[in-house]
C-alpha cells in the first residue's frame, strides 16, 4: 500500500481529484460499510469528487443522537455549508443477519471475558440491543431518517431524504422524500 502510494503521489494521479472541503452539492450521505457501496453508490447518485460528505457506518443506521455519526452530520449542516441529508441503506444488508448473541460468543471465543460483557450490561450498554441489527432495510432507514429530522439540532430546514439501493445494479428506491416531509 505504502509503495502504491509513493508512485500516486509522485506522478500526481491526486490531481483529478483535487477538490475543496465544502461539499459541491452540498449534501451529507450516510451509507453502509458495505464493500460493495465504495464506488456503486457514488456512481449511482451521480456524485463525484468533492460533491458529498460521505459517512460510512454499519448498516446506515444513526443509532444514537449524541453518536459520532450524528454529530459529524451537525458538523456538516454548520461547518461545511451542507444543505441536505441523505440516509442511503441496501438490500442484502449484513446487519439485517446480525445475530448479538453469536456475536458475543465470537468475542468470548477471541478472548473477550464474560466478566466484561456482563460489565458492560450491567453499566447499561445492553449489548443485545446496541448489536443489533434489523429486519426491514426500509423500517430501518426511516427510523435513522427520524433521528436526524427530530433532533434538536437539525435546522427544520433541512431536507432528510432516505434511499433503499440495490448493491448490485445500484437502482435506488425512495423510502423517505425529505421535500415532502421538511418543516
Amino acid at each position: 500500500m505504502i509503495e502504491y502510494n509513493k508512485e500516486f503521489v509522485q506522478n500526481k494521479e491526486y490531481e483529478k481529484y483535487l477538490t475543496s472541503k465544502l461539499p459541491n452539492k452540498k449534501l451529507v450521505v450516510v451509507s453502509c460499510m458495505d464493500t460493495r457501496l465504495t464506488e456503486l453508490l457514488p456512481k449511482a447518485m451521480n456524485l463525484r469528487n468533492g460533491d458529498a460528505k460521505i459517512l460510512k457506518t454499519a448498516g446506515a443506521v444513526v443509532s444514537h443522537p449524541f453518536g459520532s455519526i450524528m454529530r459529524s452530520i451537525v458538523v456538516a449542516i454548520y461547518e461545511l455549508n451542507a444543505h441536505e441529508v441523505c440516509v442511503v441503506g441496501h438490500h442484502d444488508c449484513g446487519m439485517a443477519n446480525v445475530n448479538p448473541t453469536a456475536t458475543t460468543k465470537k468475542m468470548i471465543e477471541r478472548g473477550i471475558s464474560e466478566q466484561t460483557i456482563a460489565t458492560l450490561n450491567y453499566a447499561g450498554l445492553k449489548i443485545n440491543d446496541w448489536l443489533r441489527g434489523f429486519d426491514s432495510v426500509s423500517e430501518s432507514v426511516s427510523q435513522s431518517v427520524k433521528v436526524i429530522r427530530n433532533h434538536p439540532l437539525i435546522p427544520k430546514d433541512i431536507p432528510v431524504h432516505g434511499l433503499v439501493i440495490n448493491p448490485e445494479t445500484g437502482a435506488l428506491n425512495i423510502v423517505e422524500n425529505g421535500y415532502k416531509n421538511h418543516h
